[in-house]
């Protein structure tokens, strides 16, 4: 059995990706000023994330669900993803996304470039139509800091030996919380409050910053 050398966090949307998911769907439903104007404000913290979220999927109700194919073909990864992943992955690594946004794209998004741990929100979907509410656990900042210690332990890891990255007020607990907490084209809150920063959109950073504290 090999050991696991260490665990890699990190948000989705404008994270791994440069988009975030919900705006598009927005855009997509004819609402996608108001949609985006929700999503700036829960990510500078100006606005509680479960309730954002809320209001935000509630835009969506009566789209079909071929709409997330559409939307999914809109999305890109940032820079370096695969290859921060290959990285990861070839030093005994695992590699989990914690995500505000939902299964319904952030699993596609994971098979693509071999990412261990998945946990977002679902999306409701009924007779083929979405109906403007989630299902299951809300993704809130707590869930992303439980999924960081859960996945660590699962793998008989101390929190030294984690990294945790994102770019939203949501994400800052889960940075604070890491061994290696990395702000990633990031809010001014968490900015100002992460350890360590990528302020060009560029994953393979990661590498940088774990070498340069292992020195």
């Amino acid at each position: 059995m090999t050991t696991t050398k260490g665990l890699l966090v990190m948000d989705a949307d404008s994270t791994l990706v440069q988009e975030e998911v919900i705006d598009l769907l927005g855009e997509e439903a004819g609402v996608g000023q108001q949609v985006a104007d929700i999503t700036e404000r829960a990510m500078r913290g100006e606005l509680d994330f479960k309730q954002a979220l809320e209001e935000r999927v509630a835009t969506l109700k009566g789209l079909p669900e071929s709409i997330l194919d559409k939307v999914y073909a809109r999305i890109h990864f940032n820079k370096g993803a695969k290859e921060l992943v290959d990285e990861l992955h070839a030093r005994g690594y695992k590699v989990g996304l914690v995500s505000g946004g939902f299964h319904e794209t952030v699993d596609r998004l994971a098979a693509e470039i071999g990412i261990d741990y998945v946990q977002a929100n679902h999306l409701e979907i009924k007779d083929g139509v979405l109906t403007g509410r989630t299902y299951g656990d809300i993704v809130t900042k707590d869930v992303k800091v439980e999924k960081l210690r859960h996945w660590a332990a699962e793998n008989g890891l101390t929190m030294d030996q984690t990294i945790a990255m994102g770019d939203g007020a949501n994400d800052l607990p889960m940075i604070q919380t890491a061994g290696i907490g990395i702000a990633f084209c990031a809010k001014p809150i968490v900015r100002e409050q992460a350890p360590y920063q990528i302020t060009e959109p560029d994953l393979y950073k990661v590498i940088e910053i774990i070498d340069s504290v292992k020195e």
